[in-house]
């Protein structure tokens, strides 16, 4: 063991500390550093995972130096930081601004817990304008409670300002009380608790607060400042809840010294109360009074004080008890009332309690200020040129460390102010000290239990500007330790423990504190520095550290590459053998063994020696556990060199028995399953994409012993990972399937060993269902597993000779358990019919054995066997299913595999929802799935084309896994679930429309109406409903079809996917109410499953949660569905409307509620204008549409029309009386853009449909002479003009009136134009006003087609 830098807190948001205390390092990078702007990212621990783009030589232990490249920059240095001692607490202050810190437990992605420190409050300390923070220090206090066990009860804030105010606050930055004890300016504050004495005659030091000033020292009582911090808090709390009256608090009892000839003080250190023994008396006496003084009978009780500085250096400060009264001083609360405190004015009103009509007083009046009682120096250390920087005490209070200008660091020995070593080379060093307690077995084994525990202690120097944190032992003791750091760190040495703990309460208590800390700014990291005790001893008199070295000297052997085995074997052997402690050798002797360059030799002959040196010990120095370990370790490995040789010893004859012929019988069923396995084995053999591995070698030794502990005479197989445990199940009996080693010598050998054969059991079945593809490629194999497993079963403790019909051996679920939980369908059923005939002639041996009889034997046993082969056989063709790869192109994922248990544990749609995976990743059309649904039980009729092979093979594999779960996979099932797998992954990639598409698809496939509703239903409130609402509003929005960007901000695809989604919104509500009005007609069904697979229990499957949901409100969901056409209509034509402003308040109301509940809807007669709005819409829809089949009547190389193609004409007939809108208004327009676009046949079959002939007939007249317009006037031929000139003239203005450019198609063969001249004539009644008109039309056609 050696010295360890480990972390154990993480400090948090320290970006937003740097900006809060820095405002003008806001947003850029840390500044002062030339790696730039990427330090900054460094301070929030958070973002550690993304690393950084800079790189940088720094080096740490552990993932530090791989989370942070670089050190951010020194702004830790200009700050104040303060730890508690127990951790709980950081306080960061800058100038007048603080940052409080709490510790809070975290939860990483792992489950592993972390205990982090958090910003709990950040604000403003100083109550002066001017004064800044000059050092800060948290004390926490100690609960008074009984049942406490070392845990503070609060901790408090003591900060001193340049003011000279000493201000106490607790966590959440509430103001308990403020001193002012020196005008001048607060140098250090420094606190000493109590410590248990270690020896009886050492004594006894009191809690005291010390406070440093230029030329004054203060040092407050412990306990007085205990009690007024107690009494200020719960003042504070009282006040905050009730406002009660004030009580005031007992007043600080403190001590004030004017220190005396010294130039300049810039740190001190409280040593305490100390004696001079007799000796030293009379030195002093006689140096002070000369020969003739005179010398009291005892000594007396001095507190000695430390200070660093220059002119001297370092100087020793001793005052004697009693001779100064301590001062009492009233404590200033904040909470105290104006009249008690002039300091309330000013915090009462940040704390919110102050009246608006106070006023604010002119000048604050200052406390009185005590003055201060002399005390001169006693001795020091002249050094003119040296100036001291710090002082850091010890734990025992018996030596110093002080750091000054010229980069020293000094030790000193405060009992005879004495410099005693000095290191250099540590400029701006910052020192701490680790304290460490001897071990009980240290004890024991080197001194007498009866003496007293020792202690060592270690000064810790951090080094900043080489960026190392080193041990060192005192007080002329080696480096024991060092660490690289980082450059800005800050070492944090609290000196004290809790106060308010006296001998009498501290009796049980177990104080967790940390003695010193160091925080890493460019992590948040806090690490603590562990120092094993030994350290401290010599080389000379520790056989520990000696150990020690030999263990390292062993573990760099075994890291040589370049050793030879001999050389390997005698070095380790006379290293293992010289180490003395038992507690290193057994670690040495544990790092050989899981050595990976040893051999197997070498380990055998270096155990079997330390086993004889043990042995020739007396028994009674002999550690015991050292003892087992090496028995136990050379029967391991006296095991494994057995293995090996039976392994390669040649297997002269192949093993006939008895289980050859029962092996026989299994013949028949593998012949049965013969076709699906080799169908399986043939899919499992594809080629994949895999990583590639070491060359096999010999099973190594290490992870041999590392599997198997032994316990007394029997060993144990210990499961470690996976692959170490397939390893260890092939090592035993690889050799014995391939039918290359005996399995009854090795069944012998491992019995003798010890080993369980349920254990053995368990690592053939993995080694058995592990490595699946070799299995089924050894057709012996298993004749080979049939042996194994009958040897297996026939060792002592296998199977229970007892047999009892209805019970279940433990030994035969064992193997149930592993084929039912593996996913290596294939392996599990050959083990599967293997162990069911072994049990089968177990059982049925012991049942003639006890009733002698010949009936055939019938037992719990085999009907779970015969359930469970059933079981395997389904998984097997389902399986083979699912190992199928897709087609080219299609969708991708991984190919599900499935076991037992899993469907078990999948609940009733299990089954159904693996094939619908499996659907989507073939991406079969619901269509061509009704097709191959539809064959069930006729497979060869399957309607595919012979060219397609792969498709074949995969209609045959559904087909025969339909039949196996005839229940499960029922059509309605199995369309269910397509239907959501389509949905669900429809969901993960809007983009793709054609998802949706074939997710309603299948829903129209599903026969049975109530689940049809309840899919439906589930489909609409889970995945439709937010989105169609979200492009309903935003199309109300814009007025119009939107663009691409806002479709993919707003709905979260693009236009053309909103398009096709809106499309498939109105088929799913069609769907929906096409259901719902079924729904009376068909009862619910009873959905089951095969009775093989009633024990499944799991969550609920689509179609039972579909039974589950409640009718709609049908007018509600038709009042959506025509919503969606709207909506779906201007999408496709680019209409130009606001959708929802074509319904009433109530229609707008309606939208988007459950569609199970009951809305108030329209009703009556709309308003005129509203239903102009929707005759308008109506119109441009139509237009657009004739448009399009305009476009594709005139283009061949336009994609024709899709059977399953809205057909708009009848959709918006359909809609128009629920939109109260004129359908034959809409037939007349119909037949009039018809004839625009020149689709004479078409619009002549829409015009027998329409009722009012005479409006028709006066359109279609107009359009009639816009055609002849364009023959005679915009044609500019000779016959037109003749006949232009013999028109009537009445007629020949009109013809002129019109405007030819209005047509979609103006230029139309003459004989289309009569046609349509006859059917105006046809239509127009003989009284009518333009009836003449048509006949001079019809005969101006007939005259110019004649001259044509």
């Amino acid at each position: 063991m050696s010295c360890s830098l480990v972390q154990f807190c993480r400090v948090q948001e320290l970006r937003a500390v740097r900006e809060f205390l820095f405002p003008e390092q806001r947003g850029g990078p840390a500044g002062g550093e030339s790696e730039g702007a990427g330090a900054d990212k460094e301070l929030s621990w958070d973002d550690s995972d993304w690393g950084s783009w800079d790189k940088d030589n720094s080096k740490d232990d552990g993932k530090t130096a791989e989370e942070c490249v670089h050190q951010s920059a020194p702004w830790l240095h200009d700050c104040t930081v303060s730890l508690s001692p127990c951790s709980d607490l950081l306080v960061i202050a800058h100038e007048h601004k603080a940052v409080f810190l709490s510790a809070k437990w975290w939860t990483d992605e792992a489950g592993h817990d972390e205990m982090t420190l958090t910003v709990s409050w950040s604000g403003t300390l100083n109550a002066e304008e001017g004064e800044c923070v000059n050092s800060v220090i948290c004390i926490p206090l100690a609960s008074q409670k009984r049942s406490s066990t070392g845990r503070p009860d609060w901790t408090c804030v003591v900060v001193g300002f340049t003011s000279g105010y000493v201000r106490f606050y607790t966590e959440s930055g509430v103001l308990l009380l403020a001193q002012l004890l020196n005008e001048d300016p607060v140098l250090r504050l420094k606190c000493r608790t109590y410590e248990i004495p270690r020896h009886p005659g050492v004594t006894e030091q009191h809690e005291e607060l010390s406070i440093l000033y230029p030329t004054a020292l203060v040092t407050i009582d412990g306990f007085s400042l205990f009690q007024s911090l107690r009494a200020c808090r719960n003042q504070v709390a009282r006040a905050a809840a009730a406002g009660s009256d004030t009580v005031q608090p007992p007043p600080l009892a403190y001590k004030k010294w004017g220190l005396q000839d010294m130039d300049t003080i810039v740190d001190h250190s409280s040593v305490g109360i100390m004696s001079l023994c007799v000796f030293d008396q009379m030195k002093n006496a006689s140096i002070l009074g000369g020969f003739n003084a005179a010398v009291k009978g005892s000594p007396p009780a001095m507190c000695q004080y430390i200070t660093v500085g220059g002119g001297p250096f370092t100087g020793f400060f001793y005052a004697i008890e009693g001779s100064s009264q301590p001062l009492l001083s009233h404590v200033a609360l904040a909470v105290a009332s104006k009249l008690t405190s002039a300091l309330f004015s000013a915090a009462s009103g940040w704390l919110g309690w102050k009246n608006k009509n106070e006023e604010e007083p002119t000048q604050k009046q200052k406390p009185k200020v005590e003055p201060a009682t002399p005390l001169a120096v006693r001795f020091g250390l002249p050094d003119s040129r040296r100036h001291g920087e710090s002082i850091c005490l010890s734990p025992c209070n018996t030596l110093a460390g002080v750091t000054d200008d010229f980069g020293r660091v000094t030790l000193l020995d405060v009992g005879r102010g004495i410099a005693i070593r000095m290191w250099k080379g540590y400029r701006d060093a910052q020192l701490g000290w680790v304290q460490v307690s001897e071990g009980q077995e240290e004890r024991e084994r080197t001194t007498s239990p009866t003496l007293p525990r020792r202690h060592a202690q270690f000064l810790v120097i951090y080094a900043p500007r080489r960026g190392i944190l080193e041990v060192w032992g005192t007080q002329q003791g080696p480096r024991v330790g060092a660490f690289t750091v980082g450059k800005h760190c800050r070492l944090l040495y609290p000196g004290y423990r809790l106060m308010g703990v006296n001998s009498i309460t501290s009796q049980g208590w177990q104080l967790h504190t940390q003695q010193v800390c160091l925080l890493d700014p460019s992590t948040g990291s806090l690490r603590t520095v562990n120092v094993p005790f030994h350290l401290a001893l010599s080389d000379k008199k520790s056989e520990r550290a000696k150990d020690m070295h030999l263990l390292k000297r062993l573990n760099t052997l075994l890291r040589s590459r370049e050793v030879e085995p001999d050389v390997l074997e005698s070095e380790a052997q006379c290293v293992l053998l010289e180490i003395k402690h038992p507690a290193i050798k057994k670690q040495a002797l544990e790092s050989l063994l899981s050595s990976k360059r040893v051999p197997v030799s070498c380990l055998t002959n270096i155990t079997c020696s330390l086993l004889d040196s043990l042995k020739k010990q007396d028994p009674e120095t002999v550690d015991e556990t050292l003892l087992q370990l090496c028995s136990s370790q050379l029967k391991l490995l006296q095991l494994y060199t057995n293995i090996l040789s039976l392994q390669t010893a040649k297997l002269s004859s192949v093993d006939t028995d008895a289980s050859t012929v029962a092996c026989d019988e299994t013949d028949e069923e593998l012949d049965r399953i013969d076709p699906i396995l080799r169908r399986y084995a043939e899919l499992l053999s594809r080629p994949s994409v895999s990583f590639s591995q070491d060359a096999e070698g010999p099973f190594p030794a290490r992870i041999f012993l590392s599997q198997l502990k032994a316990e007394g005479n029997t060993l144990r197989v210990a499961r470690g990972q996976d692959s170490d445990w397939t390893q260890l199940g092939s090592f035993l009996f690889w050799d014995c399937l391939c039918g290359q080693s005996s399995h009854q010598k090795l069944c012998e050998m491992l019995q003798d060993a010890g080993i369980s054969p349920q254990d053995l059991l368990s690592l053939l079945l993995n080694v058995w269902l592990q490595r699946e593809r070799q299995m089924l490629k050894n057709p012996d194999a298993v004749r080979h597993l049939h042996s194994l497993l009958t040897a297996l079963s026939n060792m002592s403790g296998a199977v229970d000779e007892s047999w009892d019909p209805q019970c279940v051996s433990p030994w035969w679920q064992q193997v149930r358990t592993a084929c039912v939980q593996t996913e290596s369908s294939g392996a599990a059923l050959l083990v599967a019919l293997v162990a069911h005939r072994t049990a089968k002639n177990s059982i049925t041996s012991l049942a003639e054995k006890k009733f002698k009889s010949e009936w055939e034997a019938v037992s719990l046993e085999l009907e779970q066997w015969v359930v469970c082969l059933r079981q395997l056989e389904d998984v097997l063709a389902l399986q083979t299913l699912l190992c199928l790869p897709g087609p080219r192109g299609t969708p991708g994922g991984a190919a599900t595999r499935c076991s037992v248990k899993a469907l078990l544990e999948s609940g009733r749609g299990g089954v159904a929802d693996s094939v619908a995976k499996w659907v989507f990743r073939q991406d079969l059309s619901p269509a061509l799935l009704k097709d191959i649904l539809q064959t069930r039980g006729e497979v060869e009729s399957v309607p595919v084309s012979s060219e397609d092979g792969d498709f074949q093979r995969a209609a045959e594999l559904l087909v025969s896994v339909c039949q196996r779960f005839p229940n499960s996979l029922s059509p309605d099932l199995l369309f269910a679930h397509c239907c959501w797998e389509f949905v669900v992954q429809w969901n993960k990639d809007p983009e793709e429309g054609r998802y949706l598409s074939w997710s309603v698809e299948h829903l129209k496939l599903i026969a049975n109406p109530h689940i049809q509703l309840g899919i439906a239903l589930m489909m609409w409130s889970t995945f439709i409903v937010k989105r169609f609402s979200a492009a309903a509003f935003l199309m109300e929005k814009v007025g119009k079809a939107p663009k691409d960007r806002l479709c993919r901000r707003d709905v979260g695809m693009g236009d053309n996917a909103m398009t096709s989604f809106l499309g498939s919104c109105t088929q799913l509500l069609q769907t929906l109410m096409e259901a719902d009005a079924s729904i009376e007609e068909v009862s619910p069904p009873e959905l089951s499953v095969e009775e093989v697979w009633v024990g499944a229990d799991g969550p609920a499957s689509i179609a039972e949660l579909a039974l589950e949901q409640r009718t709609v409100h049908y007018p509600l969901v038709q009042h959506h569905c025509l919503l969606a056409s709207l909506l779906h209509a201007t999408m496709t034509f680019g209409v130009r409307v606001k959708p929802l402003s074509l319904f009433d308040s109530k229609g707008k109301n309606a939208f988007f509620r459950d569609l199970t509940t009951i809305q108030l809807l329209p009703s009556g007669d709309m308003d005129a204008n509203l239903i102009s709005l929707r005759q308008e819409f109506l119109l441009k829809v139509l237009s657009g549409w004739v448009n399009t089949q305009a476009e594709r009547t005139s283009e061949p190389s336009c994609p024709r029309q899709d059977p399953h193609e809205v057909s708009w004409a009848s959709l918006c007939l359909d809609l128009a009386p629920l939109l109260q809108v004129n359908p034959d208004l809409l037939r007349r327009h119909l037949v009039c853009e018809f004839y625009s676009h020149g689709l004479d046949l078409r619009a002549e079959e829409v015009m027998l449909e329409v009722e009012d002939k005479d409006v028709l007939g006066s359109q279609l007249l107009v359009l009639t002479g816009q055609r002849l317009s364009y023959s005679l006037l915009h044609t500019q031929t000779r016959p037109g003009m003749e006949l232009l000139a013999r028109l009537p003239p009445m007629l020949c203005t009109w013809l002129k009136a019109m405007d030819p450019s209005e047509l979609s198609c103006s230029s139309v063969p003459l004989s289309l134009i009569s046609r349509m001249v006859s059917r105006v004539i046809e239509m127009l009644p003989d009284n009518h006003a333009q009836y003449s008109l048509a006949l001079h039309l019809l005969e101006a056609v007939d005259a110019l087609a004649t001259e044509a």
